[in-house]
């Protein structure tokens, strides 16, 4: 059977993308051993706590609270709950990281979010 000139192109790309998948693979090594060690060399040489951890005596809890109210999930799409939940997630991960955390409280949690939060993330309960 006669392939189309269409066809033998993408034929010979594809043939070739599989040939340099080694490749391709050996590279995204050695960049990531490249940027290890250059965190690890400005690390050595400025000990001012410009570590990627920042050590938890740095922080200063701070007196403000921030409550989201999850009541109205039922009124979303799941397409919608599912962006809630990694809004939360994203929530959660920078006021962790932050200098002055804030007291984070979700509220009226069940429903569409709750289920999609056991589904796609278990850790969520360890978030207290």
């Amino acid at each position: 059977e006669t392939m189309s000139k269409k066809q033998r192109k993408k034929l010979l790309k594809q043939k070739q993308w599989e040939e340099q998948k080694d490749l391709r693979r050996q590279k995204r090594k050695e960049k990531r051993q490249k940027r290890k060690l250059d965190r690890q060399s400005k690390s050595d040489s400025s000990n001012e706590g410009t570590d990627r951890k920042r050590t938890r005596q740095a922080v200063v809890p701070s007196t403000l609270r921030l409550i989201v109210d999850c009541s109205f999930d039922d009124l979303m799409a799941l397409k919608d709950v599912k962006k809630l939940h990694k809004q939360i997630q994203r929530c959660y991960a920078e006021n962790r990281k932050a200098c002055h955390p804030v007291q984070f409280y979700l509220t009226s949690h069940g429903g569409q979010l709750k289920n999609n939060m056991n589904e796609a993330d278990k850790g969520w309960v360890n978030w207290k």
